[in-house]
């Protein structure tokens, strides 16, 4: 599997260097907005998780409140019906479960990347089948949830961005619950934007995709956030949190992914990151997927780490042996 240099990583994540990631100056800010289009899909996860479209708006809607970098966000449920309004944009994200928006469109995405737009994928959107991670995800954002190592276990992470990136600029200590997929196949050109270590004491919870690859990658650095600058100068990203809507109203954790979808695409971010506004209560339970009586309102969370209990560590194999005899 090729994963980022674990030197290298280690480094970073101990502050002991910063890397020069690039030898291309910031571009120039631009007079015109920059144009991000958001592609969400639909409900999946029950009520709070998987928000797409919720996620998409809230954060379409703090890159249109700031102005250091004037943005129009345009947020389009699915893929869009009329997919030449994408020839202008300067940057996609895609936030939806695997594959289910961009198999819809994989020639004219690769058209797009291909003219240098940019391109981000939330979470379950990093999961493509090995095939077209491969041919698509590898060269587009620079890494994918591989279906045969990685895994996606909820832990508590503690990301630290990559020092001297200008994704890192304004960004400080960013903590939270989720279900951060690691062990991840990378490009070898991929940068850690964000990168946190997985550990036995701090997993909440284990899921279906629990294998040897994820164990033998606790204890060491994994960038859950990552991106790729093309040699046409063109970005991609990836980011395999966003599983739970809560987390989005954490300010740093907001910011940072704010920064990479605006270096994705092309902007000048400034010293002191892209502005955030404050998230209410309300802001953060608008457009949430309705499920009827099971929809839950979603109380404004003030510590990322309220709640953390560490689960019982199960090795592989006495998880995959405690599932069996939970189907039978």
């Amino acid at each position: 599997m090729r994963q980022l240099p674990a030197l290298l990583v280690a480094l970073l994540l101990l502050g002991l260097v910063t890397v020069v990631v690039s030898q291309k100056q910031d571009p120039p800010a631009a007079a015109e907005p920059l144009q991000i289009f958001f592609l969400h899909g639909g409900k999946s996860h029950g009520s709070g998780a998987h928000e797409h479209r919720a996620g998409s708006h809230l954060l379409a809607q703090q890159l249109e409140a700031q102005s250091a970098v004037p943005v129009d966000a345009t947020v389009i449920a699915g893929w869009p019906n009329d997919e030449s309004q994408l020839d202008r944009a300067d940057s996609i994200v895609i936030y939806c479960d695997a594959t289910s928006v961009t198999q819809k469109g994989w020639d004219k995405l690769d058209a797009l990347v291909s003219k240098g737009v940019g391109l981000m994928l939330i979470h379950y959107a990093t999961h493509p089948k090995v095939p077209q991670g491969e041919e698509y995800f590898m060269p587009w954002v620079g890494g994918y949830f591989h279906n045969d190592e990685s895994v996606n276990p909820d832990w508590l992470a503690e990301i630290k961005p990559l020092a001297g990136h200008p994704t890192a600029r304004g960004v400080g200590e960013i903590a939270a619950i989720g279900e951060f997929y690691f062990n991840l196949t990378y490009h070898p050109d991929a940068l850690p934007l964000g990168t946190a270590i997985p550990t036995k004491e701090n997993l909440t919870a284990f899921h279906n995709l629990w294998r040897p690859g994820g164990e033998e990658a606790l204890g060491t650095p994994q960038a859950i956030l990552w991106g790729r600058e093309r040699p046409d100068g063109s970005r991609g990203a990836g980011f395999t949190g966003g599983h739970y809507h809560h987390n989005w109203a954490f300010d740093e954790y907001r910011q940072l992914v704010m920064n990479t979808i605006v270096w994705t695409a092309g902007g000048l971010i400034p010293p002191d990151g892209i502005p955030v506004q404050q998230v209410t209560e309300d802001m953060l339970n608008a457009n949430l997927d309705d499920y009827g009586k099971k929809t839950k309102r979603i109380s404004l969370p003030t510590d990322p780490r309220i709640g953390f209990t560490p689960t019982k560590y199960l090795t592989p194999k006495e998880f995959a042996e405690r599932r069996k005899k939970r189907k039978k």
